[in-house]
């Protein structure tokens, strides 16, 4: 409040500041510093004279402000603060690395574990970890998810079989392709022997008894010969036989097959012996829910086609279901039909389409082949011998049609897994048992 000093107390002493103290004056600061003895105000303190403030800067430094005062190079209008900082610039950081410890960015702490792919002592940067697999459900290389990718999806968007959501068709062709490409040497050889050469056991009982049933000649009066209705009775029952025994076989090759596709993709090594093991172990299990499956297209078919098409493809995924849940086939297979129909529907009729190409191609080409021997080809052994040849050329052109309608609904039950929750081509191969 006023400025001169209170009586009694003593003016300080010019001379005393740049003495004894060492401090130059602040009115000369080219004054040389004075040899003496050592001021106790030159120590450095951690806290202010009254036991509170900031820590002590740099001794050598200006002097801190006092009350009023402003430092030199700041505005001194009113409501302006004092300095950028409560102490001087030169005061130590609040936090340090312990010693010993690296400094730099991307630098580890001694004695933590090297990462994979990294010298010891050096942490990688996020989003590029070199050598490294990524966590599920973190991006890969780079940190940046591919375009619309959902980001709560925890599954590997790389993944060789499972086709993750939102990666649209060509992911699918691409799983495809890729099983394609890795199994062929196994499926095709397995394919043969339980689908090409069961449907060549089909196609001679049928072309056996058909000469048998079918008459030779028909009366003058056309009528049906005698017996007409009981030779086409014994010739369907014979065919529906042979046919129920073939789709068991066939079984076989669509258990192995799933079994190559994903093991293959999941990275584990593959024989064709295991395949056909494991294609028996599961074959009668997945062949009671084929026969049940059929009975249902069958009967819906009676209704006006239409409703047997519908079952045909609500049901198209029961077997892959069987080989890898075992519970609950048909439920499933309608669930996944009914609950992403355009995308089961997609799938599904382009696998029914490549089917339908096969089977045509196979029945045009045999029927051509076949027409030339007459009715009963199979009366002389030439032309039996020339018939069976064609008959199994005609079988051998549906392998790739064959080989198409396996892998595309395995991806296409992989795609729905994925739909579902994060899964992964181990996992899979892992529940095949």
């Amino acid at each position: 409040m006023y400025d001169q000093s209170p009586p009694g107390a003593s003016e300080p002493d010019p001379a005393a500041s740049s003495g004894s103290g060492g401090r130059p004056d602040p009115s000369n600061p080219t004054a040389p510093r004075q040899s003496g003895g050592p001021d106790p105000a030159d120590a450095p303190s951690a806290t202010g004279a009254d036991g509170s403030g900031p820590p002590a800067g740099d001794v050598t430094g200006p002097p801190w402000p006092k009350a009023g005062e402003t430092p030199a190079g700041q505005p001194s209008a009113a409501g302006q603060p004092v300095d950028a900082y409560p102490w001087p610039p030169a005061a130590p950081p609040a936090h340090t690395f312990p010693p010993g410890a690296g400094s730099q960015p991307g630098e580890a702490y001694p004695g933590t574990v090297p990462y994979p792919g990294y010298p010891p002592g050096v942490v990688p940067y996020p989003g590029y970890p070199p050598g490294v697999v990524p966590y599920p459900g973190y991006p890969p290389h780079g940190g940046h998810l591919p375009y619309g990718w959902p980001v709560g999806y925890g599954g590997n968007p790389h993944d060789p079989l499972v086709n993750p959501p939102y990666a649209g068709v060509n992911g699918w062709f691409a799983r495809c392709a890729g099983a394609v490409r890795r199994g062929w040497r196994l499926l095709l050889p397995l394919l043969f022997l339980t689908q090409v050469l069961p449907n060549l056991v089909i196609s001679v009982v049928v072309l056996g008894l058909s000469s048998f049933a079918a008459p030779r000649s028909l009366p003058a009066d056309g009528s049906l010969p005698d017996n007409f209705f009981r030779d086409l009775a014994i010739l369907g029952v014979v065919v529906l036989v042979v046919g129920v025994l073939s789709s068991l076989v066939q079984c076989v090759g669509w258990a192995g097959g799933t079994w190559v596709v994903t093991r293959q993709a999941a990275g584990e090594p593959v024989a064709f012996g295991g395949a056909f093991r494991y294609g028996l172990r599961r074959a009668p299990g997945l062949w009671g829910w084929q026969l049940l499956v059929s009975l249902l297209v069958l009967a819906g078919s009676c209704f006006f086609i239409l409703p047997g098409i519908y079952l045909a493809f609500a049901l198209a995924l029961a077997g892959p279901v069987y080989l890898f849940e075992r519970h609950s086939p048909i439920g499933r297979s309608f669930r996944f039909f009914h609950d992403r129909l355009g995308l089961v529907l997609g799938r599904v009729g382009l696998v029914a389409l490549a089917l339908l190409l096969g089977v045509g191609v196979g029945a045009v080409l045999e029927e051509i082949a076949t027409a030339p021997f007459g009715v009963d080809p199979l009366a002389s052994p030439g032309p039996a011998v020339a018939v069976l040849g064609v008959i199994l050329l005609s079988g051998v052109l549906t392998l790739p049609f064959q080989l198409a309608q396996l892998v595309g609904l395995v991806a296409a039950y992989a795609e729905q897994r994925a739909q579902e929750g994060p899964v992964d081509a181990a996992r899979l191969a892992a529940e095949l048992g």
